[in-house]
């Protein structure tokens, strides 16, 4: 306990689609608050994320939340300013906002459902690092850790998600190298399949069962025991936060059980 300890956090997407298990960014705020931090919750969904701050206070955690649409550069701008004068400062931000609701092939996929993914999965993310990392730059010093996918580097049946996802990828590059001799850290997770409430909304809207989908996807894992959970990610997230990571930067850390290493069939 204490790896974040006195530490600010800004998570967005900090809220989760409804479910029987803990989503990624829920999971990120609860471990956070448990290792020390005190954190910015942000979301869209307000309702969602005042659930997670109710979560972290009951455990005696510190958190507030913040109502913003990453997609919108004013909701941006806001998340520092706010964050600065409920804390003076900010070391840590964690980008966690991702969606893939239709998505499709090349051929078959609407412009609409493109610019939307684009729009959450990668604009998102770099007007909050726009607003946010000037605030670390000041203070030289800080982590950004980008949640990126395993869909990035393999075969994928639909486009526009694993397109923004590459583009997290080479966003978090792009800002690692150029931040480093501020002493900004900027990272990426590539989480592959986990079992998350998000994970399921599409195949239940299809009348697959939730356990036939569970089977599925543990089949198509290569480490033994199938899909990850959100904590899996929360806990590499902690890690790339921590001073045990003061000398990583610009990695893309796979979170996929073997998904993304396996070459052939």
């Amino acid at each position: 306990m204490g790896r974040l300890k006195d530490k600010i956090a800004i998570i967005v997407g900090a809220g989760q689609t409804p479910g029987d298990r803990i989503g990624n960014g829920r999971a990120i705020s609860v471990l956070f608050a448990r290792e020390g931090a005190k954190i910015m919750l942000v979301d869209c969904n307000l309702e969602s994320v005042l659930e997670t701050k109710s979560m972290i206070e009951k455990e005696g955690g510190e958190a507030w939340a913040f109502q913003a649409d990453i997609t919108e550069e004013e909701s941006c701008r806001l998340i520092p300013q706010k964050c600065l004068d409920q804390y003076e400062r900010i070391d840590i931000l964690v980008n966690n906002c991702g969606i893939g609701k239709g998505d499709a092939r090349v051929a078959d996929i609407s412009l609409e459902a493109w610019n939307r993914i684009l729009d959450v999965n990668l604009k998102g993310m770099l007007l909050t690092c726009k607003y946010v990392i000037p605030e670390m730059e000041k203070r030289e010093s800080g982590s950004v850790i980008n949640i990126s996918s395993a869909a990035a580097v393999c075969n994928m049946p639909v486009v526009a998600y694993k397109v923004s996802k590459a583009g997290v990828n080479a966003l978090t590059h792009q800002l690692a190298m150029t931040y480093a001799p501020k002493g900004i850290r900027v990272n990426s997770i590539m989480m592959g399949l986990l079992d998350t409430p998000m994970a399921f909304g599409e195949w239940e809207a299809l009348g697959i069962e939730k356990e036939t989908i569970r089977q599925i996807r543990d089949s198509l894992v290569p480490l033994k025991g199938g899909q990850g959970t959100a904590w899996d990610t929360a806990y590499a997230a902690l890690f790339l936060a921590s001073d045990e990571a003061k000398f990583i930067t610009s990695i893309y850390l796979p979170v996929d059980g073997g998904q993304s290493a396996r070459i052939g069939s």
